[in-house]
């Protein structure tokens, strides 16, 4: 009897074990993919694949398979790069604490070396499988998202999600570039609306989140230059963007499904910047975290519906 006490205490101590160590393993994965913060990926990929479809050129399926898994992970290197860099302000930042790094959870050589990995790779095989124009937009993607934007903007001007934003502006860029092999007018007007969407999608998280940035003394521009400042140019942005949205038509890119679509987003974008504008808070936080939420999906719909002017007539 002692002996099969014994025995099942073994065996269950040894069930705990694998099950700790499956959780460890498991836990190590996901904190990995954080790294390449998936939320952000996922929008860079479809606007790429965005790019491709409504680039003038051909790529057979298995080419532009491989072009859109090189900027997912070259996105993701971008993202592991900037988390080893920016550990400190995590640690600092509310809304970063948990991220791998500043958690502990992992040790910022491991991501740094994770990061240069999935960055080497994704250039080398985009070069190798697709093509060299598009291989090396993407490598300006991500050194000037680390090098430019990370490194040296984000800590040092309120211009810093201006400037840097071109970085998150190229990824349909380098996808019409895969298809094409060049870059068309059509490539710029995507870029151009990504560019402009960019700073009052960000100003108006840093308008409700501007405590977190002051402690992690990042120069945002509702800390430096104050919240008044902020809604006005979140304001004149919105206006250019939602004007540029139209290029599409003009470029002959979209019709009529698209430019109604653009109409009604393209409202609902002014009506919420305007609203922040008007909001007497410093903060603005019934007001500028609505329009940070919208714009994400603003941006998605606009590129839907670019997608949706081109795949429709094909499939009639």
């Amino acid at each position: 009897m002692f002996r099969e006490s014994s025995h099942t205490a073994r065996t269950t101590s040894a069930r705990k074990e694998a099950r700790g160590a499956d959780r460890v393993v498991r836990f190590r994965v996901a904190d990995y993919a954080t790294l390449a913060k998936p939320r952000v990926m996922s929008l860079v990929v479809f606007t790429a694949v965005v790019g491709m479809v409504l680039s003038p050129g051909t790529i057979d399926p298995l080419t532009a398979v491989i072009a859109v898994t090189c900027i997912a992970v070259g996105a993701g290197a971008s993202g592991a790069i900037n988390m080893w860099y920016d550990r400190d302000i995590d640690h600092v930042m509310r809304r970063t604490q948990d991220r791998p790094i500043p958690a502990g959870r992992m040790e910022a050589g491991r991501a740094l070396a994770f990061g240069i990995v999935l960055a080497v790779g994704s250039v080398t095989a985009m070069a190798l499988m697709v093509n060299a124009v598009a291989s090396a937009l993407l490598a300006v993607t991500i050194l000037y998202y680390v090098l430019l934007y990370t490194m040296w903007l984000k800590r040092r001007t309120t211009q810093n999600i201006v400037i840097g934003g071109a970085a998150g502006a190229l990824p349909p860029v380098i996808g019409w570039a895969a298809a094409s092999g060049e870059i068309g007018l059509g490539a710029v007007v995507l870029f151009a609306i990504i560019f402009l969407w960019t700073p009052p999608h960000s100003w108006a998280l840093a308008l409700y989140r501007r405590e977190d940035y002051a402690r992690a003394g990042v120069p945002m521009m509702p800390v430096v230059a104050g919240a008044k400042q902020t809604k006005m140019r979140i304001v004149i942005y919105s206006v250019l963007l939602v004007s540029v949205t139209f290029l599409p038509l003009g470029l002959g890119m979209a019709g009529a499904l698209y430019g109604a679509a653009a109409g009604v987003l393209g409202a609902g974008f002014l009506y919420r910047a305007f609203r922040v504008w008007r909001d007497p808070s410093e903060k603005a936080l019934t007001t500028a975290r609505p329009l940070f939420f919208y714009s994400i999906t603003y941006l998605f719909l606009i590129f839907v519906f670019l997608l949706a002017e081109r795949l429709i007539p094909a499939m009639i």
